[in-house]
């Protein structure tokens, strides 16, 4: 049922017979007094020109320092990120055969590698804050280990920012430095080095999706050696993103092409969380090779 609006019908204001304006204590500016019959009129009045031009508010756009770049990334897809996914990824070096790895995240905190063919069931699983590596299924090698990848491309959105700020800082990333840039033609805001210091260890986040894309440092086993990580070629995965490039260079030089292929956000049937649990080897039960 629509029910019309009743007739506009103007009407004059009358004070009551009885009320006679009096002069209050509010005076303008060069000293008049202002009756209250004014106030009555005018309070409103004013109120509604505040509302139509409302003064300008604190925007949480503008962090300060890095931290405020870690909740925003965080609050912005808070409970909307996905929590597990599948891709396959094509990794390519100079002079080397190209290798298929078979890769399953489970936000926060988990990352399974496959690394093909199955048969050989050699993994590399980051789960927590170690490294386990499997060669023909037995444990070889598990080490701590905080993937700074896995933390800042995804971690930062299913876990408290507490946790990313703490595991960044134990990372050595000073998280007091910030300031604004441009990357491949987007406004960016990098954390961790003052603006022109690209020796620092420092990463890069998109200021309107809020995700990363570039890391810069010196490189941890070779002195002397500066290292780059790019995330390029978003794509959106699910209620989130991810990145279907990512390139690894030394002093400018590419080392390392990973190709993404084939992203599934929360696959169906789920995956078996133990296939991320550190212990005797596990088939990854989502891959069909």
């Amino acid at each position: 049922m629509i029910v019309s609006p009743a007739p506009n019908r103007q009407r004059t204001f009358r004070p009551p017979t009885h009320w006679k304006p009096r002069r209050g204590r509010l005076r303008t500016a060069s000293g008049s007094p202002i009756h209250t019959l004014e106030v009555f009129v005018l309070v409103p009045a004013l109120l509604l020109l505040a509302l139509a031009h409302p003064l300008p508010r604190p925007t949480a756009d503008k962090p300060s320092v890095g931290a405020d770049v870690i909740r925003m990334m965080h609050d912005k897809y808070d409970g909307k990120w996905y929590r597990t996914a599948t891709f396959l990824q094509r990794t390519i070096r100079p002079d080397a055969p190209v290798e298929v790895w078979y890769e399953a995240l489970a936000v926060p905190g988990s990352l399974r590698i496959d690394i093909a063919p199955l048969t050989a069931q050699n993994v590399l699983l980051f789960h927590g804050d170690s490294l386990y590596r499997y060669v023909n299924g037995e444990l070889k090698m598990s080490r701590p280990f905080v993937h700074p990848l896995l933390l800042l491309g995804f971690d930062v959105y299913g876990q408290p920012v507490e946790k990313t700020v703490a595991s960044l800082t134990t990372l050595g990333y000073d998280l007091s430095k910030l300031h604004a840039g441009t990357w491949q033609g987007r406004k960016v805001w990098v954390v961790g080095a003052a603006e022109g210091d690209t020796l620092t260890k420092q990463f890069w986040v998109d200021q309107e999706r809020l995700v990363f894309v570039r890391s810069l440092g010196p490189h941890p086993q070779k002195p002397g050696v500066g290292t780059e990580v790019q995330f390029n070629k978003y794509v959106t995965l699910g209620k989130g993103w991810i990145e279907t490039e990512a390139l690894f260079l030394e002093d400018g030089k590419l080392v390392t092409t990973e190709e993404y292929h084939d992203p599934v956000a929360e696959p169906v049937p789920p995956l078996d969380p133990a296939i991320f649990l550190p212990g005797p080897y596990r088939q990854p039960g989502w891959v069909k090779e």
